[in-house]
């Protein structure tokens, strides 16, 4: 007998459609299991329609605009045809994504917002949901409001609503020097409007390595971007077409817009976790051990809703491993410390594992550190692209210890290529591989990954000038 339209039942139910819901569901289809996905809004979530993928779009857009700059070019840029260019970008990558896609491959999409109504249960515009073997959450994140004297009511932009303006804005206050700030930053400086970010710490990219802040704020700079640092914004406050802002020192800047972009909060609204014995952090977010379970039996958490990395790739990654987990195959944990993340400014920043700061607090001056300059490189030379640097953090071998270069446990890229080059060095730190063999694989020539084999010859002799030295603290 066929189940009642107003109690269905899967072998997984999916809560969210996002990148972290999509990869449960794909995963859990292609080992034969039925799979019900549920998504309140539309298949794909933030980093689809509103992160990823056309911030991508628009940095792209905007590099040709600066590209034909550099050669002549000083016409007016028609916003129309840029913010176009992004939306069908941004729909070309949906339909992979899409209620017709995800049947054809298994996949039963129900659309509607879904609450706990006790444990093991949930509702879904009436209809009851249960799970044979898992309900996997990954509900996922949305921008964070901080609590600024008059942001709310200035009506401020997010990673929401930039990319469905109308117009583009001729001044733009970004409130975070982060990823998404440097990012929508630089593009918007490119397509012509005057860019102001403020950070409230003294550095932009803050998570980075400090030579990688250093950089990417010199590049802008010379854009035109300019920078309000070391200083909190304590009040935002439009009057017509003008928004003011004011610092904790007293500085104040005048602009046509604001995008807050200073984190990302969960999204639980209406979901009820804990009447289904799913219990929430401090913070708001869903409490999952490493395995991503929840406090509640046989339901996981996946991606941003868990509060760790918001990444694209990590909620894919997570995915796929809470549903192996919840199928009793080999339990694995999730460690953010190989997670390779890249921020897509020009140049890119490419991160893996400990920072030199975090590896001198675990190994002391027995971690050492190799760095070189991207300029010393012929490829940079010849394209005429020299700004950043590669860095390398080796720590003790757990055998050999310092002897073949010890292992590598974190690395940074600065390049035009940096987010891509990572890879290499996150399989790495994975593999726990020691330095000698990066300095002995043969990279093409003039290729941008020569500067990693480069930069690993310094563990072992001096290379250009410059030699491995032991971690310091960050500052010293």
């Amino acid at each position: 007998m066929p189940a009642s339209r107003t109690n269905r039942t899967a072998d997984f139910v999916v809560v969210g459609g996002g990148a972290a819901g999509l990869a449960s569901a794909w995963t859990a289809a292609r080992k034969g299991h039925s799979v019900l996905l549920i998504e309140r809004h539309r298949l794909g979530g933030d980093c689809t329609w509103t992160g990823c993928v056309p911030s991508k779009a628009l940095i792209d857009q905007a590099r040709k605009v600066k590209a034909a700059r550099d050669i002549g070019f000083d016409g007016e840029v028609n916003w129309e045809q840029i913010i176009g260019t992004v939306h069908r970008r941004r729909e070309f990558v949906s339909q992979d994504e899409s209620v017709e896609t995800l049947n054809s491959q298994g996949i039963e999409v129900l659309l509607g917002e879904a609450a706990f109504t006790s444990p093991g249960h949930l509702s879904v515009e009436g209809t009851t949901v249960s799970a044979k073997k898992a309900i996997v959450l990954g509900t996922g994140s949305t921008a964070l409001l901080p609590p600024i004297d008059g942001l709310a009511e200035a009506n401020p932009l997010t990673n929401d609503t930039i990319f469905e303006q109308t117009s583009q804005p001729r001044s733009l206050a970004i409130l975070g020097g982060g990823p998404i700030g440097l990012e929508l930053g630089q593009a918007f400086q490119r397509l012509g409007t005057q860019v102001t970010i403020f950070e409230g710490v003294d550095r932009v990219a803050s998570k980075e390595e400090p030579e990688a802040s250093a950089v990417i704020q010199e590049v802008l700079e010379r854009e035109g971007v300019e920078f309000v640092l070391g200083s909190f914004v304590t009040g935002v406050h439009r009057a017509g077409d003008t928004v003011t802002i004011t610092t904790e020192d007293g500085r104040t800047v005048q602009t046509e817009e604001v995008l807050a972009a200073v984190g990302r909060r969960p999204v639980t609204s209406g979901l009820e976790p804990e009447k289904g014995g799913v219990q929430i952090t401090d913070r708001g977010f869903i409490k999952v051990d490493e395995k991503l379970r929840t406090t509640a039996d046989d339901v996981y958490a996946v991606g941003d809703i868990t509060g760790g990395l918001q990444f694209t790739h990590v909620g894919y990654d997570h995915g796929a491993l809470a549903v192996n987990n919840a199928l009793g195959l080999i339990q694995m944990s999730f460690d953010p410390r190989v997670i390779p993340w890249a921020t897509f400014t020009e140049p890119e920043i490419g991160r893996v594992g400990l920072s030199e700061a975090q590896a001198y607090d675990e190994y002391g001056d027995a971690a050492r550190v190799a760095f070189m300059p991207i300029a010393e490189t012929d490829r940079a030379k010849t394209s005429d692209e020299t700004d950043g640097f590669v860095k390398l953090i080796a720590g003790p071998h757990t055998l050999v210890r310092g002897l073949a270069g010890g292992n590598l446990v974190g690395a940074t890229v600065v390049s035009p290529t940096g987010g891509d080059l990572i890879h290499e060095l996150a399989l790495a730190v994975k593999q726990k591989t020691i330095t000698g063999r990066l300095a002995q694989m043969v990279h093409a020539y003039p290729s941008w990954s020569l500067a990693i084999r480069e930069t690993a010859a310094q563990f072992f002799f001096e290379y250009k000038g410059a030699e491995a030295r032991p971690a310091r603290p960050e500052g010293l």
